[in-house]
């Protein structure tokens, strides 16, 4: 089977990783990181104008028509550079869900500024108690007149702190892990009731708790039909559960080869390290893993593009990989660097920071082993 890409393919990730080489230097992102925002405003203008923004969604929204496909590219590219830009949380996740189940004007209003660069999104669907259960949702919301009134706890909020609006889960009706009865609403987190409590993540990204306490939001706040969110929810975390781990293969490219360079100059003994035949081993397994790990993105990419109805289970075996993938290849990066693994000063900590993160973001290998096995 021939898995090159095409020419728009290629191009895209020739320009993408072009800019990474160019202008995402390790320095400047570990400034990027430590600044308030917590990214660059001006980086996330050049994405929009380089039409990064609008490439995977819906011509009718404004956006491009591209697929799993030319998200998996940027995805992958970004976690080379470990870009802190919340290309995940907003474009993935948020405009995705929107462009999938919003109307008429929520596609206009909403996704126009976000394809511009104007706006950023966040989608608060975690909860204390729901572990990776999308459907554990205790937020409710409450009809009043024309409208809702939302009272609720939300934990881990992506990109909250810089969201215009977020995208909040809540249950109109039944029991508290029922599918049905769950909805969706677009909340401005300037409203009356709304506060966040923003902090920093151990991977350098930026989230927020939120509380709602008597929020009111007009019908037309709500996304997709009354009580059907929990499909069109399930569907954008699947999606974004795809463009995370293609991140992950990006960043554990960037590891294994990072080990491999440096013990080729790490001596010890009187030779590299690298000479070592047990260490040549070592680094066999993370060659190793990393591929499986890639050939398993093409698949679920694929199925996931062609909307194969088997899609669902391979994107939670990809996850089981993945997560089991990055704890190899990152634990043996650090402990091949030594000491220096876990400095400040080297990427090689930051990039095991990362995905360790990324290992329980929608599922740990865990949750997913399980549910591959379900599906």
């Amino acid at each position: 089977m021939d898995f090159s890409f095409n020419e728009e393919q290629t191009l895209i990730q020739r320009q993408v990783a072009q800019f990474i080489q160019r202008d995402y230097e390790w320095e400047k992102r570990q400034a990027l990181a430590k600044s308030e925002l917590g990214f660059s405003s001006e980086n996330w203008k050049i994405f929009a104008d380089l039409g990064w923004l609008g490439i995977s969604l819906s011509e009718e929204s404004g956006g491009f028509g591209g697929s799993a496909l030319e998200t998996m590219i940027i995805m992958e590219e970004f976690g080379k550079g470990l870009v802190v830009e919340p290309f995940l949380e907003t474009i993935v996740l948020c405009a995705g869900l929107i462009d999938s189940c919003g109307n008429k004007d929520q596609k206009s209003e909403i996704l126009k500024k976000v394809i511009s660069g104007e706006m950023h999104l966040a989608l608060g669907f975690v909860e204390p108690q729901s572990r990776f259960n999308l459907a554990d949702v205790i937020t409710e919301a409450k009809k009043k007149g024309d409208g809702f009134v939302l009272n609720g706890f939300k934990s881990v909020v992506m990109n909250g702190p810089s969201a215009n609006n977020i995208i909040i889960s809540a249950r109109i009706s039944g029991k508290q892990s029922e599918e049905e009865g769950i909805s969706l609403f677009v909340v401005d987190p300037k409203l009356e009731g709304v506060s966040l409590r923003n902090y920093p993540t151990v991977d350098g990204r930026r989230a927020s708790e939120i509380t709602l306490e008597n929020v009111d939001v007009s019908s037309s706040c709500l996304l997709a039909e009354e009580g059907k969110g929990f499909k069109e929810l399930e569907k954008a975390i699947d999606s974004a559960t795809l463009a995370i781990c293609a991140e992950a293969i990006g960043a554990m490219e960037v590891l294994y080869k990072t080990t491999v360079e440096y013990t080729k100059i790490r001596k010890q003994f009187g030779q590299a390290i690298g000479k070592f035949q047990v260490l040549q081993h070592r680094m066999v397994d993370m060659f190793m893993e990393y591929e499986q790990s890639k050939s398993l993105l093409y698949m679920a990419t694929i199925k996931q593009a062609e909307k194969a109805e088997d899609s669902k289970k391979a994107i939670s075996g990809l996850k089981y990989q993945v997560g089991k993938a990055a704890k190899f290849i990152g634990q043996q990066a650090v402990q091949l660097h030594g000491g220096m693994g876990v400095t400040d000063e080297l990427n090689v900590g930051h990039f095991f920071k990362r995905l360790t993160t990324i290992i329980t973001i929608f599922g740990n290998t865990d949750y997913h082993l399980k549910r591959y096995s379900q599906l």
